[in-house]
C-alpha cells in the first residue's frame, strides 16, 4: 500500500471493530468455546462466497505446496489455542486481569519481529509500547487478584498473548505470497475445527441458543472477525506484526467505550486516566517506528 495514512486508517478502523468481541461475548448467553467456534465458522462462511465466486482465489488454493497448507493448518491451530486459553483464564481470573495480560503481546512481537525479521525499533518506539503497555494496566489494576487460582489464569493469559504474537508471525510470512481470502478461510475454518473439537471435548452444547444469542453469533464473526481480524490479516503484507499488536492496545479503549454506551458501565476515572495514557504511547510508538520503516525504505 503506498500511503501509510491509508493503512493506518484501516488499522485503526480494525481495532474499533476487533473492540466489539467482548460486547458481542457480554451478549452472548452460551459458553465461551461455542462462542469462539461460532465466531470462526461464521467468519469462514461469510468468506466462502469471494472464494467459490472468484477464480484467481480457487487457482491460489489448488496450487498451494504442502508446506503453505501446513503454515495455513498451523495459523488456525494458534487462533484456536488462542482463544481457548484465553476463555480458560476467565475461569480463575478476573475479565480485566485477563484482557490486560493478553495485550501484553507487544512484548512478544518486538522480539519476535528483531529475531525472525530483523525489524529496528528506535528508543522512542520502545517508550512508547511501555507507556501504552502501562496505561493497560492502570485499567485493569484494580481487578488483579492476588491467589493461585487468579495466578494460573493470569499464566494462561500470558501465554495466550504468546500464541495469538505467534499466528500474527505466521500470516507476515505467509500473507506475503498468498491473497487474503484464501488465507483467512483455511485460517478461520482449521480454527473452527480445533474450536469444535475442544468445545465437543467440553460436552459443551452447540445448539438450543435464543436469537440474541444467535445475532450476537454473527455479530462477532462479521464485526469483530471480518471487519476487525480480516483486516488485519489484510495490513499484514504491508504492516509488522509489532505495529498491528502494538495497535491492539486500543481495543481496551474501544471496549470500554462501547460498553458505557451498550451496557451502561461506567467509565471510572482510573480507566479514563488509563484511556489517555495508552493513547499517549501508541501515538510516540506509531509515530516513531513510523520514522524507522520510512529510513528503512528509503
Amino acid at each position: 500500500m503506498k500511503s501509510p495514512l491509508i493503512s493506518y486508517a484501516f488499522l485503526f478502523f480494525a481495532v474499533f471493530a476487533l473492540s466489539t468481541s467482548a460486547i458481542f461475548v457480554k451478549l452472548a448467553d452460551a459458553p465461551a468455546s461455542i462462542t469462539a467456534f461460532y465466531r470462526m465458522l461464521f467468519a469462514a462462511l461469510i468468506l466462502l462466497p469471494f472464494l467459490i465466486g472468484s477464480k484467481k482465489n480457487q487457482q491460489e488454493l489448488k496450487s498451494l505446496s504442502k508446506k503453505q497448507w501446513g503454515l495455513g493448518l498451523l495459523s488456525g491451530l494458534f487462533l484456536a489455542t488462542h482463544y481457548a486459553l484465553w476463555f480458560e483464564s476467565l475461569h480463575y481470573t478476573s475479565v480485566a486481569s485477563s484482557t490486560v495480560i493478553v495485550t501484553l503481546q507487544p512484548l512478544f512481537s518486538m522480539v519476535g519481529g528483531y529475531f525472525l525479521f530483523k525489524e529496528r525499533f528506535s528508543f522512542g518506539a520502545i517508550i512508547g509500547c511501555v507507556v501504552a503497555i502501562a496505561g493497560s494496566i492502570v485499567i485493569g489494576w484494580q481487578d488483579f487478584q492476588i491467589s493461585g487460582q487468579a495466578l494460573l489464569g493470569d499464566i494462561l493469559a500470558f501465554i495466550a498473548a504468546g500464541v495469538i504474537t505467534a499466528y500474527f508471525f505466521v500470516g507476515q510470512h505467509f500473507r506475503k505470497t498468498l491473497s487474503l481470502v484464501p488465507y483467512s478461510i483455511i485460517g478461520y475454518a482449521s480454527s473452527a475445527l480445533f474450536l469444535c473439537i475442544y468445545a465437543i471435548s467440553l460436552n459443551e452444547p452447540f445448539f438450543n441458543y435464543s436469537k440474541q444469542t444467535w445475532w450476537s453469533f454473527v455479530g462477532i464473526a462479521f464485526i469483530a472477525t471480518i471487519l476487525g481480524q480480516t483486516i488485519f490479516n489484510w495490513l499484514l503484507k504491508w504492516l509488522s506484526t509489532t505495529v498491528i499488536s502494538m495497535s491492539i492496545l486500543g481495543e481496551t479503549i474501544g471496549t470500554c467505550i462501547l460498553a458505557y454506551f451498550i451496557l451502561d458501565e461506567i467509565i471510572s476515572l482510573q480507566q479514563g486516566i488509563g484511556i489517555s495514557i495508552i493513547l499517549i504511547g501508541l501515538a510516540i510508538f506509531l509515530l516513531k517506528q513510523r520514522k524507522i520503516e520510512s529510513k528503512e525504505v528509503t
